[in-house]
């Protein structure tokens, strides 16, 4: 029996260029979701100019790696502008959003803390 893909929507074994994997729309915010998992999620958007996400809080860190464009990323009332290229982590717990100031790219790692195992 083959073990299952923990990586999904991607082909393995390329080399590819991840900001092309995901297409703007006029008016949307586009997304292609690679791993989701109780532990990880990995997600890939395409943010159309004036489109966002409202602030909300989830008990995870994330990770939002910029492939394009420029954001405006609001984390517990405090404003970052990022373009291509930066980084920014946002702690569990802490109300975020994002938004687009131009169009941009970015990919989203979310990771979780291990669940308790119940005995």
């Amino acid at each position: 029996m083959d073990k299952p893909e923990l990586l999904k929507n991607i082909e393995f074994a390329k080399a590819l260029d991840l900001a092309g994997l995901v297409e703007y729309q006029p008016g949307q915010v586009v997304s292609r979701t690679f791993a989701q998992n109780p532990f990880l999620s990995l997600t890939l958007f395409a943010f159309d100019q004036g489109e966002g996400i409202s602030a909300h809080t989830v008990p995870a860190d994330a990770l939002v790696l910029i492939l394009d464009g420029e954001a405006r990323i609001t984390i517990a009332g405090e404003q970052i502008y990022a373009r291509t290229g930066p980084v920014v982590a946002m702690p569990a717990g802490k109300p975020h959003a994002l938004d687009a100031e131009q169009r941009f790219k970015m990919l989203l790692v979310v990771v979780r803390p291990p669940q308790k195992m119940s005995l």
